[in-house]
């Protein structure tokens, strides 16, 4: 499998998680759970595949140091401006968008120390 199969089966695998949590759910929290999934899925998603194809490159240190700041800044943007909008329900919000963003950091190491493993033994 190669490295962006595997990183795209683990953002399918996560959007569904996703969907999952969303309907599970109380129906007052749906929207701003779902809202936190898409915002942590689309930020992440291209980071993510950035990161990857710089590994093992003069960049590589600079664009996850870049991306990290990137997430970071989301979520204290989320918190400033995006949860207005949801008053009471922001953390249901937040909590969306920061278990998303580390699943996908997750699915980005496991990528990536996979295909760091198999190039070795190749």
């Amino acid at each position: 499998m190669t490295a962006l199969r595997r990183y795209m089966t683990g953002l399918a695998a996560t959007g569904i998680l996703g969907i999952v949590a969303t309907r599970l759910a109380r129906p007052s929290l749906r929207e701003e759970i779902a809202a936190g999934v898409v915002i942590g899925l689309l930020v992440q998603a291209p980071l993510g595949w950035w990161t990857l194809r710089s590994i093992g490159t003069e960049k590589f240190q600079l664009v996850w140091v870049g991306g990290m700041l990137l997430r970071l800044a989301l979520v204290g943007l989320a918190a400033v401006i995006l949860s207005r909008q949801y008053h009471r329900q922001a953390g249901a919000f937040l909590m969306a968008l920061v278990v998303t963003l580390l699943i996908l950091l997750l699915v980005e190491a496991v990528t990536a120390a996979q295909e760091h493993s198999r190039s070795k033994s190749e």
